[in-house]
């Protein structure tokens, strides 16, 4: 029963999914961190499902794309494209280290924001338009939705937190060694089904995946001295990106065949 709990506490604050009544229990935040590939499971089933749904119904490929596009910044709440906003703000600012952390604060939108939302929804579009004219392996949004929540409850576990980030250093507390096995679980079992399913295609999706994230958290961990929630979702949101780029060049080439 506690695992349904923290799975349903970290649905509930990781996605953007109604739910009938709201649950939180300190003593089950390592459980909820832990269960945050499911909640990428859950997105990605249900964008992969609005995939399946768009060709079914043989929506017209542009507006069918959009819908893709959308559809994850939907399911998830737009929590992580927030973050990614946020941090881009604060990031393309150049300024001090503490005026970039004033920034990361500020609720107010500004225009690096702006521009790099431009950016990161033509380029999502470009993918989720060339993915969905090949109209195959698209399952393979699974894999990308839950292998990029890995690598942020990862990096909770085993990242350094920003000491003006008490979200995030609340829930590395009490993390058990089971939940670090949970979630490397996870990634594996995504790992392994893009590879049985799609081939060499799968398995360069998912190290795509990987890597987009890898090389952004790089970035904002040096710029920012740690990790918080903003810095968290700004990578999810570039890990993504770079799985759904990969997944549109690679399979339109057909380098694995």
């Amino acid at each position: 029963m506690r695992y349904l709990k923290g799975f349903y506490m970290s649905l509930g604050m990781f996605s953007g999914i109604p739910l009938p009544f709201h649950v939180w229990d300190e003593k089950y935040v390592p459980i909820m961190v832990a269960s945050l590939p499911m909640v990428g499971l859950t997105i990605g089933l249900i964008w992969w499902l609005a995939g399946v749904l768009v060709i079914a119904l043989e929506i017209p490929l542009m507006i069918g794309a959009a819908i893709l596009t959308l559809a994850p910044f939907f399911i998830a709440g737009f929590i992580h494209l927030d973050g990614y906003m946020d941090t881009s703000d604060a990031l393309l600012s150049c300024r001090s280290f503490e005026e970039r952390q004033r920034i990361l604060k500020d609720p107010l939108v500004g225009s690096f924001a702006v521009v790099m939302l431009g950016i990161l929804f033509l380029a999502q579009f470009a993918a989720m338009y060339t993915i969905a004219e090949q109209g195959q392996y698209l399952a393979l949004v699974i894999s990308v939705s839950v292998v990029s929540r890995c690598c942020s409850a990862f990096s909770i576990y085993v990242l350094r937190h920003s000491h003006q980030s008490n979200y995030t250093s609340m829930m590395s507390q009490n993390i058990s060694v089971s939940n670090k096995l949970f979630v490397l679980t996870i990634a594996f079992v995504a790992a392994r089904f893009s590879y049985l399913y799609a081939g060499g295609l799968g398995s360069a999706v998912v190290v795509a995946v990987i890597l987009g994230y890898v090389l952004a958290m790089r970035r904002v961990y040096k710029s920012f001295d740690g990790i918080s929630g903003d810095l968290l979702g700004y990578s999810m949101v570039i890990g993504e990106l770079f799985g759904l780029l990969a997944f549109a060049i690679l399979h339109n080439t057909g380098w694995w065949v």
